[in-house]
């Protein structure tokens, strides 16, 4: 508390414990005109939650589970990979935590908007740029998922089941796509959890990966980055997503690339990864 004089400027900090019924955090600045409602800047992040992920081997690419439509040129042949160990987020980056970070809503929330909705309209670039401040407000190391390190989190990693979709050889278990549920957006965390405890790996939107997309070195297996440039300077997502009119994209082995900073759309997210 305290007094403003008119045309001068000071410095308020203001430390607040956050509580999980905490929507939002303002001031209010009575002045003799209007009380002002200022909006609290959180340093750090709000509501994340993340997964750890023990390193391990397992098999990446059109296992026998997968089935016979696969694609031939990028999921095969199957690659025997080594994953040191990290953590990976429970859920899709949402609304809320990127208004934590960022500052700022995204645009176009049509199809879906709230604070436990992902957050869509997301570029490859935009996803880097929240990793970036999220590590600068946090101290921590966070990133985009490499393609490697998505695909054995969504497999279960060392507690996998060899199922087709990331939980579940039933794709409406797991997975919200057209052939479940049409025309939305879903909040995180509303079907089956993988055997890790991961949310939303097949369907809802698709997820951001550091990777470019192009042909994979087989002798890359060991913490694999992904080739070293991509075919027309693509990246890679994975998943599957909301309004895929069947599940086939939502298959643990499925992968797709699109330009990086060109591919903004309603059913393109993403979720971090923090490294120990």
């Amino acid at each position: 508390s305290g007094t403003i004089e008119a045309y001068s400027s000071e410095t308020i900090t203001v430390k607040k414990k956050l509580l999980k019924e905490d929507k939002k955090t303002v001031i209010t600045i009575k002045t003799k005109n209007e009380d002002l409602q200022l909006p609290v800047a959180i340093k750090g992040f709000k509501g994340m939650e993340v997964v750890y992920v023990t390193g391990g081997e397992f098999e990446m690419g059109a296992t026998e589970e997968q089935g016979d439509d696969v694609n031939e040129e990028r999921e095969k042949p199957v690659r025997t990979i080594r994953l040191d160990s990290y953590y990976i987020g429970k859920y899709e980056v949402t609304q809320a935590q990127w208004q934590a970070v960022m500052g700022q809503n995204r645009y176009g929330y049509e199809y879906g908007k709230g604070d436990d909705y992902p957050v869509y309209y997301v570029s490859w670039s935009d996803a880097q740029e929240f990793c970036k401040k999220l590590s600068e407000a946090t101290g921590k190391k966070y990133v985009l998922p490499t393609e490697a390190q998505w695909e054995y989190a969504a497999r279960g990693g060392n507690k996998s089941q060899h199922y087709k979709y990331a939980g579940s050889d039933d794709p409406d278990e797991v997975a919200w796509y057209n052939g479940g549920e049409f025309g939305t957006v879903h909040p995180v965390g509303q079907k089956k959890a993988n055997e890790l405890g991961i949310y939303d790996m097949s369907g809802n939107v698709e997820e951001w990966c550091s990777d470019w997309y192009g042909k994979y070195d087989e002798k890359d297996t060991d913490n694999p980055q992904g080739p070293a440039e991509g075919y027309v300077s693509q990246r890679v997502y994975r998943g599957g997503a909301w309004d895929d009119g069947s599940a086939y994209n939502c298959r643990v082995s499925s992968m797709h690339g699109v330009s990086p900073d060109g591919a903004i759309w309603n059913s393109l997210g993403f979720r971090v990864v923090y490294l120990p």
